[in-house]
């Protein structure tokens, strides 16, 4: 990628786990997704859904003890704004019985 977009954003949850393997099992269906318990990577492509961002984009998800951790790498600012709104309302979709999930994002 030429030009990096990247965002990072951290839920605090003692399910991060769950979350990550039920969003990558999602995502999967239709794109490239790997996981495990504690990772998942997956890629969008850049044109996906019609789109036609310059390059794929990446998404790593990182679970540990205390919440889940997201990692988005793009190749264009909307892509990734797309992917930021799109994960955590994934995610917050599969935490259905855990309301009130505050994401913290940073484009560093």
């Amino acid at each position: 990628m030429s030009s990096q977009f990247t965002s990072i954003g951290r839920v605090e949850t003692l399910h991060g786990s769950r979350y990550l393997q039920q969003t990558a099992k999602h995502f999967g269906h239709k794109m490239e997704a790997t996981f495990d318990e504690l990772h998942a990577e997956i890629i969008f492509p850049h044109d996906a859904r019609g789109a036609a961002w310059p390059a794929d984009a990446r998404v790593v998800l990182a679970a540990d003890g205390t919440g889940l951790t997201v990692t988005i790498t793009a190749s264009a600012a909307g892509q990734r704004d797309g992917l930021q709104r799109t994960i955590g309302d994934h995610v917050e979709r599969f935490a259905f019985r855990e309301p009130g999930l505050s994401w913290r994002w940073t484009q560093p």
